[in-house]
């Protein structure tokens, strides 16, 4: 059985120059980068000069690029630095953000008292920019807002400008899970002056274990971790040398390739979707305007459909997500799809669909077969 990976959005399989740039590390430059021996000063090059080639590809310096294990503890640093260490008493977010920062968000309110405000979320999937305004406008307290810039599940993309410019005319500091995005989008940060990013390597073909923040210069956050002077002592512990070589391989393939692969990625979604209202004329499209990897699609199929779909596709060798409904036994809709859907269309199966340039059209034919199976 040929097995289809649609599942992109989850996790993205390494390419093999990013394979082969780590195999190298890892049998010729095994020194610690903390070693002032030539085995040491060899593993610290290859991390310099990784800081560097991603700072280049997003208009930023290297010393505003700090290495993390991925964005969920990136974002969990700059949060709660921001919160326990430089004043931050309010943050505004969005009920459609990833748990990594709902849930980081949920711990600092309980733990520090901070004022949290949500964000209106548009039936489109969007952000609701004159509610943004408002609740900046409403507070003059310290405030943090934390919005993504495209949403995991549907694909929805934020105007990382637009949300920048209006957060400083109100004093307010901006962080972005560019999760999604890095190495799919093109950044310019002399240009956007956002405050915070953060990205991990395994959504951009490279290795997971490996992510990093940005932070703008003239921001100074407090460690995550104490005990050694690596990241500019904001980050203890041995460098894994391999992963961030890999990571800086990964991103500079992406770019290298972008305009190709997006287009090509372009003509796929369009096809799938052109099959999948072909087959079934019921099908709604979940967000609009969205990222051009991410289709999430409600199907029009019964509601005790919607427990076993998954696992039907996956008996066929067909991997994609669900947005919405059973997972692990128990009923639960996506937090995501809560905020737009009806209670009705919940309780339906949404699919998310995401793609890479290893897909084709051959692929989107047999998950079409597989749906129509079911």
């Amino acid at each position: 059985m040929n097995k289809i990976y649609l599942d992109n959005a989850a996790t993205t399989p390494l390419r093999k120059e990013v394979i082969d740039e780590m195999m190298n590390v890892l049998q010729n430059d095994f020194g610690n980068a903390s070693s002032t021996h030539s085995f040491g000063r060899s593993a610290k090059n290859l991390i310099e000069t990784s800081r560097k080639s991603i700072a280049k590809h997003l208009g930023c310096t290297s010393q505003e690029i700090i290495f993390t294990t991925n964005a969920t503890e990136a974002t969990n640093w700059i949060l709660r630095s921001l919160v326990k260490d430089l004043g931050v008493r309010r943050i505004i977010t969005s009920k459609i953000e990833h748990h990594a920062t709902l849930y980081t968000v949920k711990q600092l309110q309980k733990e520090f008292g901070i004022a949290v405000d949500y964000v209106s979320i548009l039936p489109n999937g969007s952000v609701d920019y004159s509610h943004l305004v408002t609740l900046l406008s409403s507070n003059p307290d310290k405030t943090l807002v934390t919005l993504m810039h495209v949403n995991n599940e549907i694909g929805t993309v934020l105007d990382i400008a637009k949300t920048t410019s209006i957060c400083h005319q109100y004093n307010a500091l901006f962080h972005c899970d560019t999760v999604q995005s890095i190495g799919k989008a093109e950044f310019d940060l002399a240009e956007i002056p956002v405050d915070f990013l953060v990205a991990s390597a395994h959504k951009f073909y490279g290795p997971k274990g490996a992510g990093f923040a940005f932070v703008r210069k003239g921001i100074v956050l407090q460690p995550i971790f104490y005990g050694g002077e690596q990241e500019k002592g904001l980050r203890a512990g041995t460098e894994a040398v391999h992963q961030i070589v890999g990571m800086a391989k990964a991103l500079e393939l992406s770019y290298e390739k972008l305009n190709e692969e997006r287009s090509y990625i372009i003509d796929l979604k369009n096809y799938c979707i052109e099959q999948m209202k072909s087959n079934f004329p019921e099908i709604k499209i979940n967000g609009e305007n969205t990222f051009y990897n991410i289709l999430n699609v409600l199907l029009p199929f019964s509601e005790e459909k919607t427990a076993m779909i998954l696992f039907n596709l996956d008996m066929k060798g067909i991997a994609v997500s669900r947005g919405s409904a059973c997972q692990s036994g128990s009923v639960k809709p996506s937090h995501v799809l809560a905020e737009i859907l009806t209670e009705e269309d919940l309780k339906k199966p949404s699919l998310r669909v995401s793609f890479s340039h290893y897909n084709t059209k051959e692929e989107i034919d047999a998950l079409i077969d597989g749906l129509k199976g079911i």
